[in-house]
């Protein structure tokens, strides 16, 4: 029979590895946010001039058209352009079957805004946050943006963008009060992974994106 001060050490033990792998995560997701603070923005009047924003896909319907969230980050970037804080948008999102085309419901949405199409780039192999972040410094040539996206969404953005050589700026749309209470507690929980994630992939593995290609610079303005 084991000693009582041995399972009492070995129950410490465990319980202590527990909490560390609770709190470790929250800690991490904390450390973002803390970072990107000073880089997160929720009102336009807030947002520096820049050349170009990074619109980040969010899903389309069967139809091909946006979801309301890929909608409302779309508006987000037009508002931008129309304000005068940026001259371009870059649309990046998945266009990985024929039948699914993000940018493309994206292009559409903003020109029938009033955007020229000839202000309107387009990634189709945005398939993550990570990967848009790192064609547009490796493809397009972005050293500075402002990313437009859910606020529950922006500060990894903003933090694997800077950390991929993108001087990012982030301008957040509202999530929590705007979409039902279930899906933002399930987007939330995902995000709260994903944080994770893009932390391995910027701190320690920096894998290519699926795609690379050829360099197709952006004749910045500023």
């Amino acid at each position: 029979m084991l000693p009582k001060s041995f399972i009492f050490q070995g129950r410490h033990a465990i319980g202590l590895l527990i909490l560390t792998s609770v709190l470790t995560p929250l800690a991490l997701n904390y450390y973002v946010r803390l970072v990107t603070r000073n880089y997160r923005h929720s009102d336009i009047a807030n947002v520096p001039a820049e050349s170009i924003a990074i619109v980040f896909g969010a899903g389309v319907w069967e139809d091909g058209t946006p979801t309301p969230m890929l909608a409302d980050r779309v508006q987000a970037g037009v508002d931008l352009y129309k304000a005068g804080r940026v001259d371009k948008l870059l649309m990046t999102g998945d266009n990985s079957s024929v039948d699914y085309n993000e940018v493309q419901a994206m292009q559409d949405y903003a020109e029938a805004q009033g955007v020229p199409t000839n202000n309107i780039i387009l990634d189709y192999a945005g398939f993550s946050t990570y990967e848009s972040c790192y064609r547009a410094k490796e493809i397009f040539g972005i050293t500075q943006a402002v990313l437009v996206t859910q606020n529950f969404h922006l500060a990894r953005a903003v933090y694997t963008c800077r950390q991929l050589g993108v001087e990012a700026i982030g301008l957040g749309t509202p999530d929590w009060g705007k979409f039902r209470q279930k899906g933002m507690i399930r987007y939330s929980f995902r995000e709260f992974l994903a944080v994770l994630k893009a932390l391995w992939e910027v701190r320690v593995t920096r894998p290519e994106p699926t795609f690379l290609g050829p360099f197709e610079g952006i004749k910045e303005k500023l």
